[in-house]
């Protein structure tokens, strides 16, 4: 097999030129500061949160950096439902409307089903599920009344894949999944669309400090590209998702992987 050639980040082409943009779980290395990055440099009127107001503020300083624009940000903890209706709130406050929110907050970790005790499975179910089903919740107050907007939440391939100690964090993304069909039905009526994406791995550098190098190694040998993913590139199917192109798509998982059986 040839080399493979890692691609790079396009320009944008400003797909969501004005729209406002809500990320949560931004801050960081991994895919919300990725996606705040490429909604940016499509046109976006950003609002990022994460719970670690510190790295939040870092992530603006760069985005601001980057792009000449400091993204209205707001700490939220996706646990609290008030604080979630606060950073809705803030966004309309700041950028008149919410036309997009991407729910990318989750929690990982690595247990037996054998050994994983309720606080384990509680933590991943509420931040990576019940958390989603929140954020939706919050932004439909702003998102029903003007007949439009674009949910687009981050699932995982894990959600159709079986791995060993992943069963909270399996069952979480699966239910995600299945929150994006069924609520995609609920306000399709009122034009607003819901669809997820599906990554199986991207490669950052917490990500690297967190996990085992033989496991990183093995999953991203199975992938076709034979790579991990770069967190630009599932950023850019959200873009996509965000943006007209995808008018007619709801309901769906998009498979940013060759790993999803």
């Amino acid at each position: 097999m040839s080399e493979q050639i890692t691609p790079v980040p396009g320009p944008g082409h400003a797909l969501v030129r004005g729209r406002s943009v809500v990320i949560t779980a931004a801050a960081g290395t991994g895919i919300g500061f990725a996606a705040a990055q490429r909604f940016a440099i499509n046109g976006a009127d950003l609002t990022i949160s994460d719970r670690h107001e510190r790295r939040l503020g870092e992530a603006a300083d760069r985005l601001e950096a980057e792009f000449g624009v400091r993204p209205h940000t707001v700490p939220c903890d996706v646990t609290d439902p008030a604080q979630l209706d606060h950073l809705m709130d803030s966004a309309v406050e700041r950028h008149g409307r919410i036309d997009v929110l991407v729910n990318n907050a989750g929690l990982g970790g690595t247990a037996s089903v054998m050994e994983m005790t309720d606080d384990q499975w509680s933590s991943v179910l509420d931040v990576t599920l019940t958390s989603t089903f929140r954020a939706t919740r919050s932004v439909l107050r702003h998102m029903l009344p003007q007949g439009s907007g674009v949910i687009i939440n981050n699932a995982s391939v894990i959600g159709w894949r079986a791995q060993a100690g992943q069963a909270h964090y399996a069952a979480a993304k699966a239910g995600v999944m299945a929150l994006t069909r069924a609520s995609a039905m609920d306000v399709a009526p009122h034009g607003i669309r819901i669809n997820a994406v599906s990554p199986s791995i991207a490669m950052h550098a917490y990500l690297a400090k967190v996990s085992d190098d033989d496991l990183l190694a093995q999953l991203s040998a199975q992938e076709a590209f034979g790579r991990a993913a770069q967190p630009w590139e599932i950023a850019n199917v959200m873009v996509f998702l965000a943006s007209d192109y995808s008018s007619y798509m709801t309901g769906e998982v998009v498979s940013v992987s060759s790993q999803h059986a």
